[in-house]
C-alpha cells in the first residue's frame, strides 16, 4: 500500500501478500504481528530496492537469533555472503557483529540489548552510505559498495521473533 508520503507498507498486521517465503518456517499472524517458528528461513520481499529507508519493529526473546538481510544479491542463497545482514541476535557468541551491527562490515557504535521488548530499526541505504538506527541510537554508519540492490528479508533463526509495522521508503 503505497502512501502519498512516498512510504509503502509492506506488512500491515493482516497479510503477507507483499512476501515469499524461504526455508521451512512457519510463519503466523495475529494481533498484527508476523511470528516465526520451527525450522530457520526468512520472509523475502517481493520487490528489490537500491536506496531506501526501511522501518520495522521487532520483539525478540534474548537469545533469538534473528536478523534484516538487505540488497541481497542472491536471493536464493540468502546469507551474510550475498547481503547484509542487519543483526538482531542478543547472545551471539562473538559480540563483534551483535544486535545492531551488519555481519562482516560493522560492528555496533553502541549496543542496545533487544530482548524482551519492542524495538525499532531505521536501515537507511543510500548509495554505499548504511546507516542503521536501533531504538533511537544510531548503531552504524558506514560506507560499502559491495551489495548494490536486491530483495530483503526478515530472518527467523531461533527463539521467538516477531515483526510488525514494516514499512520502506525508496529513495
Amino acid at each position: 500500500v503505497l502512501a502519498q508520503d512516498g512510504w509503502v507498507t509492506l506488512f500491515d498486521g493482516t497479510n503477507l501478500d507483499s512476501w515469499s517465503e524461504l526455508g521451512g518456517t512457519e510463519w503466523t499472524i495475529a494481533d498484527g504481528v508476523v511470528e516465526g517458528s520451527g525450522e530457520s528461513g526468512h520472509l523475502l520481499s517481493n520487490d528489490s530496492y537500491s536506496d531506501f529507508v526501511l522501518t520495522l519493529e521487532f520483539w525478540v526473546d534474548s537469545p533469538a537469533n534473528s536478523g534484516v538481510f538487505i540488497r541481497c544479491a542472491d536471493p536464493e542463497a540468502v546469507s551474510p555472503n550475498t547481503c547484509y545482514e542487519v543483526n538482531i541476535f542478543d547472545q551471539r557468541e562473538d559480540q563483534t557483529y551483535r544486535t545492531g551491527g551488519i555481519v562482516n562490515f560493522a560492528a555496533p557504535d553502541a549496543q542496545v540489548d533487544a530482548g524482551g521488548q519492542w524495538n525499532s530499526y531505521e536501515i537507511r541505504a543510500e548509495g554505499s552510505r548504511l546507516h542503521i538506527t536501533l531504538n533511537g541510537t544510531v548503531t552504524v554508519d558506514m560506507e560499502d559498495d559491495t551489495f548494490a540492490e536486491g530483495p530483503f528479508t526478515l530472518q527467523y533463526g531461533s527463539g521467538i521473533v516477531r515483526f510488525r509495522n514494516v514499512r520502506i521508503q525508496p529513495l
